[in-house]
């Protein structure tokens, strides 16, 4: 039974994210209306695109926990050049994907040239990007009314929209399309390329993926660089939902990251699972996220929720592996 259910896990996440919703708009009448669902779905596809990136990494067998740092970081320089008018917009955009891509990279270097465990060396660059924000932050914040006027309407804006009769549908928001296009463009690639298939490989076994060919190390550092760029991408795209940045901007967001990850199917171990399921889980987390409120739960239990997710995730990952080897077992003895 657990092993039909982990099969189809994106199907079994995509169909209780479905009974969370139904049963938080009975619960609260507020949440399927339309400027709510624009709302939540527009953070949840950063979320998604954070999470695309981290499942890079985590199918490679590794981790990365500086993704909030990453965020926090581009989303406060994009916005400091901004209010300073050193750079149209879209030349500030494409420097934090840029900041991003560069983060990732030294992370990669730390884990593939170094040799650092992964969850050492980006619990050590989780503090020192965090720290480069404070420094660049100095003190200071930076207020919606500091940017371009009109910056931070995207966040709220959809296309595909129309009206018939008396029937409407307000469209579909921007960042939930970005998020779309990301998910197809990266799941494409891990299942119709060579190099994506080697991500697969080196978590799987990056010693018998070395033997055929694999350059293990070169997939690691592809995965990190991937991550800190998308990573890069999430952070613009925060600094245009939140519009206020402070240097404490996206702290604590590695962790609803990593639990969108794994609850969507991608194994810790590595070597398993789709950045579809990592993109639903994100959505999933998102709605949680904002059906606690509605319900007049404490912001506070968001916590526990997503640690208790990682936790069902992982064990059920293991419950997995053990009934797998166990089948392979007896069909060795057969």
């Amino acid at each position: 039974m657990i092993w039909r259910i982990a099969r189809s896990r994106e199907v079994t996440l995509a169909a209780v994210l479905i009974a969370v919703a139904a049963f938080a708009s009975v619960r609260a009448p507020n949440f399927l209306t339309a400027d709510n669902l624009v709302l939540v779905t527009a953070f949840a596809a950063i979320i998604a695109i954070a999470a695309v990136g981290e499942a890079l990494v985590i199918l490679t067998k590794n981790i990365d926990l500086s993704v909030e740092s990453t965020i926090g970081l581009v989303a406060f320089v994009v916005a400091t050049v901004l209010k300073q008018h050193d750079m149209p917009v879209p030349a500030a955009w494409a420097l934090g994907i840029g900041l991003g891509l560069v983060l990732g990279m030294a992370n990669g270097v730390i884990v593939t040239i170094f040799k650092v465990p992964s969850i050492v060396a980006t619990l050590g660059t989780l503090s020192v990007y965090r720290g480069l924000d404070f420094y660049v932050a100095n003190g200071h914040e930076v207020n919606l009314v500091d940017l371009p006027a009109g910056y931070s309407d995207p966040a709220h804006q959809t296309l595909l929209g129309f009206q018939f009769g008396g029937i409407g549908f307000s469209g579909i928001p921007i960042f939930v399309i970005l998020a779309i296009l990301v998910v197809a463009a990266v799941g494409m690639a891990l299942r119709y390329t060579v190099i994506g298939r080697q991500f697969y490989a080196v978590g799987s076994n990056a010693e018998a993926a070395a033997v055929i060919g694999v350059r293990s190390r070169l997939t690691v550092f592809l995965a990190f660089s991937l991550c800190g760029m998308l990573a890069g991408i999430a952070g613009v795209l925060w600094g245009i939902y939140f519009g206020t940045l402070y240097a404490s901007s996206a702290s604590g967001l590695s962790l609803q990251v990593i639990a969108a990850v794994v609850v969507g199917g991608v194994s810790i171990a590595g070597g398993s699972g789709t950045v579809i399921g990592a993109a639903i889980g994100a959505l999933f987390l998102g709605l949680i996220n904002n059906e606690l409120p509605l319900l007049k739960v404490p912001q506070e239990w968001l916590t526990l929720v997503y640690g208790a997710v990682i936790l069902v995730a992982i064990s059920t990952d293991a419950l997995i592996q053990v009934r797998s080897q166990r089948a392979k077992a007896r069909s060795r003895v057969r």
